[in-house]
C-alpha cells in the first residue's frame, strides 16, 4: 500500500511538472511576440493579423491538437462565420487556422490572460444587458467586415457539452446588416463606415472527435468541453496534463447576405447545416465526402494542402 501511494504521488507531481512546463513556454512564446503584435496593432500592420496565428498554432503543438480541416474557406471576402461553440479549445483550434476575430461577451474583456488574448485579437465585446450598445457594436463590424475581415460569431450564444448544437440566435446576425448597403443610394456621413452590397455568412461546424487516438464516446466529450458552471483553471490544466484532441471543423456553405435578406431564416439554415456535420462527425461519419485535409498543428512540420493556400 505504501508502494501504492509513492506512485500516485509520483503521478501528481509529473502531473503538475507537465502542467507547469507547458504553461511557462506558452507564456514565453507570448511574451516573445507581444512586443511586435503591440506595434503592429498600432499601426494596422499584417504582423496584427499574422502572429496570433503563430501563437496559436505552437499552442495546438503544446495541447497536442490534431485539426482535420473540410470544406472550403471563403476567399478574398468579408464573412460572417456563425459557428457552435463548446470549449476555449475552439479559439485555438481556429486562431491557428486564419487571422480571424471573435465576437465575445463584455466581461471576457477583463478576465486574466484570456482577456488580454481577446484584446490582442482585436475581439468586438457584447455588453447583452445593454441594448443600447448594439449600434456600437454594429458599427464596429461594419468598419471589419469593409475591412474584407473575417469576425466568428458563436452563434448559440454559450457553450455546450458537445453532443450537440443549440438553437443559434439572430440579433447579433442583425447588427451586421448595418454594414450592408440598403441600395437606396444614400450619403454617408464624414466617418461612416464604408457600406457594403453584401457579405458571407459562413456556417462552421467544430466537433471532438478523439482522445489520444481513440473515438470519443458521448459520456466522454463533455470532458474536453468547457461549459455550464465548470472552472476554467481546472479544466485549463486538464487539458495541458492530457493527451492528444482531435477536432474536425468543417467549413459549410456560405451563403450571400444583403440588407433584404431575412436574418432569422438564413441564421436557421446555418444552424441547421452546422448541427447535421456536427452530427456525422460525432458518429464517426464523413462529414464533407472527398474533399477533407488534414493541419497538424502538433507537429513542427505543419503540412498543408494545395487545397487550404
Amino acid at each position: 500500500m505504501a508502494g501504492g501511494a509513492v506512485m500516485r504521488g509520483l503521478g501528481r507531481l509529473a502531473r503538475s511538472l507537465k502542467i507547469f512546463a507547458k504553461a511557462l513556454l506558452l507564456t514565453l512564446v507570448f511574451f516573445a511576440l507581444w512586443p511586435f503584435h503591440s506595434v503592429s496593432l498600432r499601426r494596422h500592420g499584417r504582423l496584427a493579423r499574422r502572429l496570433p496565428i503563430l501563437f496559436h498554432r505552437i499552442a495546438c503543438a503544446l495541447i497536442g491538437l490534431a485539426i482535420h480541416e473540410s470544406g472550403t474557406r471563403p476567399r478574398d471576402v468579408p464573412a460572417l462565420i456563425l459557428s457552435n461553440h463548446s470549449s476555449w479549445i475552439d479559439i485555438v483550434a481556429l486562431s491557428a487556422l486564419a487571422p480571424v476575430s471573435f465576437v465575445a461577451k463584455s466581461e471576457i474583456a477583463g478576465w486574466p490572460v484570456f482577456g488580454t488574448l481577446a484584446r490582442l485579437q482585436r475581439s468586438i465585446f457584447v455588453d447583452r444587458n445593454n441594448r443600447r450598445a448594439t449600434g456600437e457594436i454594429a458599427q464596429t463590424m461594419a468598419r471589419r467586415l469593409g475591412r474584407g475581415e473575417w469576425i466568428v460569431l458563436f452563434a448559440e450564444g454559450t457553450t455546450s457539452d458537445g453532443n450537440r448544437v443549440l438553437p443559434f440566435k439572430a440579433p447579433l446576425v442583425g447588427a451586421a446588416r448595418m454594414a450592408l448597403d440598403p441600395g437606396r443610394g444614400e450619403a454617408q456621413g464624414e466617418g461612416a463606415p464604408t457600406l457594403l452590397p453584401a457579405l458571407l455568412l459562413q456556417p462552421l461546424a467544430i466537433t471532438y472527435t478523439r482522445r489520444n487516438g481513440l473515438p470519443l464516446t458521448r459520456r466522454e466529450r463533455p470532458d474536453l468541453c468547457w461549459y455550464g458552471t465548470m472552472d476554467l483553471v481546472p479544466h485549463l490544466a486538464d487539458i495541458l496534463a492530457g493527451g492528444s484532441i482531435d477536432v474536425v471543423i468543417h467549413w459549410g456553405t456560405p451563403r450571400s447576405f444583403d440588407a433584404q435578406s431575412d436574418r432569422k431564416a438564413m441564421t436557421r439554415a446555418a444552424w441547421r447545416e452546422v448541427r447535421a456535420a456536427v452530427s456525422r462527425a460525432n458518429r464517426g461519419l464523413d462529414v464533407a465526402g472527398d474533399n477533407v485535409r488534414e493541419d497538424e498543428c502538433s507537429r513542427a512540420d505543419h503540412r498543408r494542402t494545395a487545397d487550404s493556400r
